[in-house]
């Protein structure tokens, strides 16, 4: 391998690493919508097992924190754009007390979680 082509592949391998870095910035795709007593946040996390995914609350923002091995290829490496980990924290539209604990359920499935958390000091209002 000439030195043009070393450092072809050494540039290439850098533009990668930080495309890596900004995917894992933005990532992951998230979508929060309010439901008659909850607000349900889906997010796509493909490519992270259930047991390396962690969600938190802490007043009124969502930490997301996921981690996966990195797996070394054998061969050349074209693309290498799928996070390895993600640290996000998305604020809720929902307003939480310093003393009020929020508690949520989360199912994951096929790469998906679906996380519901109840609205506190929600309540209906009947139109009469």
């Amino acid at each position: 391998m000439g030195i043009s082509q070393y450092m072809a592949k050494e540039i290439m391998k850098e533009l990668n690493n930080r495309s890596r870095e900004f995917y894992e910035f933005i990532l992951p795709p998230v979508d929060m919508v309010e439901g008659a007593n909850d607000l349900v946040v889906t997010i796509d996390l493909p490519g992270f097992a259930k047991k390396d995914i962690k969600l938190r609350i802490l007043g009124n923002v969502l930490s997301i924190s996921a981690k996966r091995e990195d797996v070394e290829n054998e061969g050349t490496v074209y693309y290498k754009h799928r996070p390895i980990q993600i640290h996000k924290k998305i604020p809720l539209p929902i307003s939480v007390s310093d003393d009020e604990r929020i508690d949520g359920t989360a199912i994951y499935q096929d790469g998906v979680v679906t996380l519901r958390i109840p609205i506190p000091n929600f309540s209906t209002i009947p139109i009469t």
